[in-house]
């Protein structure tokens, strides 16, 4: 019993995951000095440096605030979030262009609020994993018996919840972000409870049909223009990233530059600001070539050891707390950043096709960082809010 009293009377500081905070820290500083080595090459005008800082400043301060809000609160709360989120995709959808709601690369996918733009699908990635986590945990809240119906049936909701966000941002011609939502999903899914006797043959299936998609792009790109209406020449990224140097005054350039970059860095690098290679918004989606080329395969060790520390922090979190609701957010977090690792660090040497994905906390921009910064306030909330109830008891968490 004094055990537990003494782990109810948690002082407001420990209460605190520094751990986490401590790592997030690290990343702005990587971020921030990384930023700053890319502007060297005076491509623009714009200090992307301060303004990052800025983004940092407004992530923390979004960050804290939902360190405070309880994640019972927020599932109080998910679906007028949720459809809050939706509207706001809607609305790019059906307002005219202007000054409020550019175009801005070829999409209208951002509100312009004077200085500030704002991305509601970037925004849509966190606020999916809470619907998503809610659904999951009020589902099986309420099942005493497994079947193989009950799972189909929290399949269906799972789709079901995910569907309206995806179809809005792909009407946006937004690949990037709903292959983000797909592998939230699937990472979401894994947890679900859902039994492999359905998720086998479902992963099965999706790995063909990648696979073969992928194929037929290679292969037979006549068979994908005559089914789907796409022209051959809309297949560029692909064939841009089989063979980049056939293509390097085109789709093909950013890749070969991005290769030049990170291959002239060799083991040690070139040094802080002493990088060569132009390559084009190399403070966004290639800034890891910037890395490469500048501090070497040892410093890119060191990002990706970073990110290690962060993605074991986070399964240990997932780990130790006991409500259902927190393991899946969590869990779809790790995906959502995953995600977002791999695919940028893939498409800057080749392994996989380029998309507009940034490198997570360290690539420059608002609305992503935002994004994340409300994650981890989300997380912060878990450990803030719930760490003294698992260690004395379950039966409060089941209260909830």
């Amino acid at each position: 019993m004094e055990t537990s009293t003494r782990t109810l009377n948690k002082s407001f500081l420990e209460r605190i995951d520094w751990r986490l905070i401590t790592i997030i820290l690290i990343l702005f500083g990587t971020s921030c000095l990384i930023i700053n080595s890319a502007m060297s090459g005076g491509q623009y005008e714009t200090n992307f440096l301060l303004k990052q800082i800025l983004y940092y400043v407004l992530g923390f301060l979004l960050a804290v605030g939902l360190m405070f809000i309880s994640p019972k609160t927020l599932r109080k709360y998910v679906w007028i979030i949720y459809i809050i989120g939706n509207l706001s995709l809607v609305g790019l959808l059906i307002l005219p262009e202007s000054s409020f709601t550019p175009i801005i690369n070829g999409a209208k996918s951002w509100y312009r609020l004077g200085p500030i733009s704002v991305q509601p699908s970037e925004f849509m990635k966190i606020i999916l994993i809470m619907a998503l986590a809610n659904v999951i945990y009020q589902h099986n809240r309420f099942t005493y018996n497994k079947s193989l119906t009950r799972d189909l049936n929290l399949l269906m909701k799972i789709g079901l919840t995910s569907l309206i966000p995806m179809a809005l941002i792909l009407f946006q011609n937004d690949l990037g972000t709903t292959l983000v939502l797909i592998a939230i999903i699937l990472g979401i899914v894994i947890v679900s409870g859902v039994t492999w006797r359905i998720l086998a043959p479902v992963f099965v299936g999706l790995f063909t049909i990648g696979s073969s998609l992928i194929l037929l792009m290679i292969f037979k790109p006549s068979i994908i223009e005559k089914v789907s209406g796409i022209k051959t020449y809309q297949l560029g990224r692909i064939n841009s990233w089989l063979d980049p140097y056939a293509y390097s005054s085109g789709d093909g350039y950013h890749l070969t530059e991005s290769l030049k970059a990170i291959g002239s860095g060799q083991i040690f690098g070139k040094g802080l600001n002493n990088g060569e290679v132009y390559i084009p918004e190399n403070h966004t989606d290639f800034i890891f070539s910037v890395i490469g080329e500048e501090f070497g395969f040892l410093g890119t060790m060191v990002v990706l050891i970073i990110f290690l520390a962060l993605f074991i922090h986070l399964i240990r979190l997932a780990t130790i707390t006991s409500h259902p609701f927190n393991v899946v957010f969590i869990i779809g977090y790790i995906s959502y950043v995953l995600f977002h690792v791999v695919q940028n660090i893939g498409m800057t040497i080749q392994l996989l096709p380029i998309t507009g994905i940034p490198l997570p906390f360290i690539s420059y921009g608002g609305s992503a960082l935002w994004s994340l910064m409300a994650g981890v306030g989300i997380l912060l909330s878990i450990f803030y809010h719930e760490k003294d109830k698992y260690k004395v008891s379950k039966e409060n968490i089941e209260s909830e």
